[in-house]
C-alpha cells in the first residue's frame, strides 16, 4: 500500500509541477476526501468494488497537487508582477553556496524581505569574482538594492538548461549585482544549516595543515564531506567514466555502509535489556551527527533520512516490509520537499535502492558458491549489478553514456570502501583534536591514491565506455519496462512474462525506427550562439555539417547537438559569405564588411563587427531579417537593433533571444 501511495504523490507532484496550480482548491479537496475516506473505509466490503483504493489513489494525487503548489507558491512569497518591475532593496540570506567559477560566485539565497516587507522563496544571487574580499558562507545576510530577471533560458538547442534546472529547486529569478550596491548586515541570524556548513568548513581547514595532495585532499573532502568544488576536472571525469562517480557524492553508498558498520560495532548492545531499542537510537543519531558534519546538503539529508527508516526496518527484522519502508521513507521526504523528485540524486538513490531491495536476492538465487572469497566477490558483483539496472535508463537519459567496466571499479574499490569510510572519520575526528599522526596522515593518503590511481586505469580503457548515446523521454520509460519485464521473466519464466518482455523490446526497437525514419526526412539551417564565434549548423537526416570561424572555440555545443539529434556523421569547414539553401539566400557579412553580388537577399548576418552604415545597407540589399550573433561587440549590436526597427525590419540578437532556426521552404 505504501508504494502504491508514493507512486500517487507522486504522479500529483508532476501534475502540480507542470500545471502551476494554486494550493487553496486542493485543500479543500483534501479536507473533503478525508471524511469520505473514513466512511467508505468502514463500509466497503473485502469482495466490493475497491471504491477505498480509488478514492486513496485520488487522496495522494490531490496530496502530491498540493505540497508542490504550497512549495511553490509560499503564502507570503514576493509578489512577481510587483517587485521585479522596480529597482528595490531586497533582503537575502544564503543558504548555499554554489562552485565558482573564473568570473563570478553564485548563492542560492532565501528572500527575508523587500522593500522592508517580510517576504520568502529562494532567488539565485551572482556576484562577480572581484565584488568581495572573501566569498560569503551560509547564513550570511545582504541588502541589495537591484532589480531581479527571470533566469534565461538555454541559448543554444540542445544546451543544458539551467533554468528548468533552477525552477525544479524552486528558484525562477536572479539578481545580478557588484560589491557597490550590497551591504552585509552585521550579527547575521543563525541556522542548523548555517552551523553545519561552517562546522564542515572547520574540518576542511583543519585536514588543509596536514600533508594531503592537492587531489587527494579534493578525493577525501568530496568522500567523506560532500565538498567536491577542490577536485580536478580530471579526476572527476575518471571517476565518471569508471562509473564509480557515485564515491564522491556523499549519498546512498557511504551512509548505507556506514549503517552497516554501525550495525556490526553496536551488535553487543542487543544482549542488553531494551538493547536493541538503544541500538536503533545511537545509530540513528550517530547517522545524523555524520550528516551534520557532511553539512546538511540536501544529498546527505535524503540519504539519512532514507537509511534512518531502514534502520528501523532492521531493529524490526522484517525483510519482506523493505518496500514499503523504502516508500516510507520517500513519501516523508515529498511531503517536506517534493522538488528533490525533479533532482537527478534523488531519482538516482531510490532507484539503486529498490534495484537492490527486488533484485539482488534474485541474482543470488542463480548461484551460491561454497568458497567464502569468491561468494562474497560473487555477492558485491550482484550487489553492482542490481544497482546498475536499476539506474541505468536514468543514467543513459541525462548522461548520455555507460560506463562497461563498471564492474571493475566496484569490485576493486567498494570492499575496501567500509575501511576507506571508518579510517577516514577517524583521521577528520584526530584532526579536529589536532592530534592526527603525521603517519596515519601518509597512510591514508596513499590509500586514496592508490584509489585515484585504480580508478584512473578502469577509467582510460576507452573502449569499454560508450559514450554520446542518444535517449529521449519515451526510451527512459520504455528502458523501465524492459528491466522490470526481464527481471520477472528470468524470476518465473512463463510465456506470458516472455511475451510482456518481447513486447516491450519491440517497443523500444520500434521507437528507435520512428525516430530514424523521421530524421531520414528532417532538413534545418541554425544560428548558434557562441561568444567571439560564428556557427552555422546545417542538418540533413543523420548527417551535420558545420559552419564555423573558429574550429577551436565549438565547446560542447555539436557535440549537445548530435547526441539529441541522433546525428551519425559530423562535417565541417570554415564560414563563407554567401549561402542558398531552398531557395532562401543568406549572406554573412564579417569584419571586413564586403558587399555581396546578389542585391537582394533573404537574411543578413553581421558577424564580428563590421564598420558599416547600416542604413544604408538595409536599402542596398532589402533583406527579409537581420541577425547579429555572439561574435559582435554588444554596443555596436544595440545600434544595429535601432537601425531595424526604424525601418522595421525584424532583428534577431543570439546574445538575448538564443540561436535562431531558419524557415526553410519545401522545394
Amino acid at each position: 500500500m505504501s508504494v502504491k501511495l508514493v507512486l500517487c504523490v507522486m504522479t500529483g507532484i508532476v501534475l502540480g509541477f507542470y500545471g502551476g496550480l494554486p494550493p487553496l482548491p486542493f485543500l479543500i479537496v483534501l479536507l473533503v476526501l478525508l471524511p469520505v475516506l473514513y466512511g467508505i473505509g468502514k463500509k466497503q466490503t473485502r469482495d466490493g468494488f475497491p471504491f477505498f483504493e480509488l478514492a486513496t489513489a485520488l487522496f495522494g494525487i490531490v496530496l502530491g497537487v498540493f505540497v508542490l503548489s504550497m512549495a511553490s507558491f509560499p503564502a507570503n512569497s514576493y509578489r512577481i508582477d510587483h517587485d521585479l518591475n522596480t529597482e528595490s532593496p531586497w533582503h537575502l540570506k544564503i543558504t548555499e553556496t554554489l562552485k565558482p567559477n573564473a568570473y563570478s560566485q553564485r548563492y542560492v539565497t532565501k528572500v527575508v524581505a523587500v522593500d522592508g516587507e517580510n517576504s520568502s522563496g529562494k532567488m539565485l544571487l551572482i556576484l562577480p569574482s572581484d565584488s568581495t574580499d572573501k566569498p560569503f558562507k551560509v547564513d550570511d545576510e545582504l541588502l541589495i538594492l537591484a532589480k531581479p530577471e527571470t533566469v534565461p533560458p538555454p541559448l543554444n538547442p540542445h544546451q543544458f538548461d539551467y533554468k528548468r534546472y533552477l525552477e525544479k529547486q524552486g528558484i525562477h529569478h536572479q539578481i545580478l549585482a557588484n560589491k557597490n550596491v550590497l551591504v552585509p548586515i552585521e550579527r547575521p541570524s543563525q541556522t542548523l544549516l548555517g552551523i553545519a556548513s561552517n562546522f564542515r568548513e572547520h574540518i576542511i581547514a583543519q585536514l588543509k595543515k596536514h600533508d594531503f595532495g592537492v587531489q587527494e585532499l579534493g578525493v577525501i573532502q568530496a568522500l567523506l564531506l560532500g565538498q567536491r568544488d577542490d577536485i580536478s576536472e580530471d579526476t572527476y571525469n575518471n571517476y565518471i567514466n569508471a562509473g564509480a562517480v557515485h564515491i564522491l557524492a556523499v549519498s546512498g553508498l557511504h551512509v548505507g555502509i556506514l549503517l552497516l558498520l554501525l550495525q556490526f560495532l553496536l551488535s553487543p548492545l542487543e544482549r542488553l535489556q531494551s538493547g536493541k531499542t538503544l541500538k536503533l537510537v545511537i545509530i540513528v543519531t550517530l547517522l545524523w551527527a555524520y550528516a551534520f558534519i557532511a553539512g546538511l546538503s540536501p544529498s546527505i539529508v535524503r540519504s539519512v533520512t532514507m537509511f534512518s527508516f531502514l534502520a528501523y526496518a532492521m531493529h524490526l527484522n522484517r525483510p519482506t516490509n523493505s518496500f514499503n519502508i523504502i516508500a516510507l521513507s520517500m513519501l516523508f521526504i515529498l511531503l517536506v520537499k517534493p522538488l528533490f523528485l525533479f533532482q537527478v540524486g534523488f531519482q538516482m538513490s531510490y532507484a539503486a535502492v529498490f534495484a537492490i531491495v527486488w533484485i539482488y536476492p534474485k541474482i543470488q538465487r542463480f548461484w551460491y558458491p561454497d568458497n567464502f572469497l569468491i561468494r562474497k566477490t560473487w555477492q558485491l558483483l550482484s550487489v553492482s549489478v542490481a544497482a546498475q539496472l536499476g539506474v541505468l535508463p536514468i543514467s543513459l537519459f541525462y548522461f548520455h553514456q555507460f560506463p562497461a567496466l563498471f564492474f571493475v571499479a566496484n569490485l576493486l574499490i567498494i570492499p575496501f570502501l567500509g575501511l576507506i569510510l571508518g579510517l577516514g572519520i577517524l583521521v577528520v575526528f584526530l584532526a579536529l583534536m589536532d592530534a592526527l599522526p603525521t603517519t596515519l596522515g601518509l597512510v591514508y593518503d596513499q590509500i586514496i591514491k592508490l584509489m585515484n590511481a585504480t580508478v584512473g586505469w578502469v577509467a582510460h580503457q576507452e573502449g569499454f565506455i560508450f559514450k554520446d548515446i542518444p535517449f529521449d523521454a519515451v526510451q527512459l520509460i520504455l528502458g523501465y519496462v524492459v528491466v522490470i519485464a526481464l527481471v520477472v521473466f528470468l524470476s518465473r519464466p512463463k510465456w506470458k512474462l516472455a511475451i510482456i518482455l518481447l513486447s516491450s523490446i519491440i517497443g523500444m526497437q520500434s521507437w528507435s525506427l520512428w525516430n530514424q525514419v523521421g530524421l531520414q526526412n528532417k532538413e534545418a539551417l541554425i544560428l548558434a550562439h557562441r561568444s567571439r564565434n560564428t556557427i552555422l549548423l546545417h542538418q540533413t537526416g543523420s548527417s551535420l555539417h558545420i559552419y564555423i570561424s573558429d574550429s577551436l572555440n565549438l565547446g560542447s555545443l555539436a557535440k549537445d547537438f548530435s547526441v539529441a539529434e541522433r546525428i551519425q556523421k559530423t562535417t565541417a569547414e570554415s564560414l563563407k559569405n554567401y549561402y542558398s539553401i531552398n531557395h532562401q539566400t543568406l549572406y554573412v557579412m564579417d569584419s571586413l564588411a564586403l558587399y555581396p553580388v546578389p542585391k537582394e537577399i533573404d537574411y543578413l548576418l553581421l558577424t564580428h563587427s563590421p564598420k558599416v552604415n547600416l542604413e544604408r545597407v538595409l536599402d542596398s540589399l532589402r533583406p527579409k531579417m537581420v541577425l547579429a550573433d555572439g561574435s559582435n561587440y554588444k554596443s555596436v549590436v544595440k545600434r544595429w537593433e535601432q537601425t531595424c526597427i526604424q525601418k522595421e525590419i525584424p532583428f534577431h540578437y543570439t546574445s538575448e533571444k538564443g540561436y535562431y532556426a531558419f524557415k526553410l521552404k519545401d522545394d
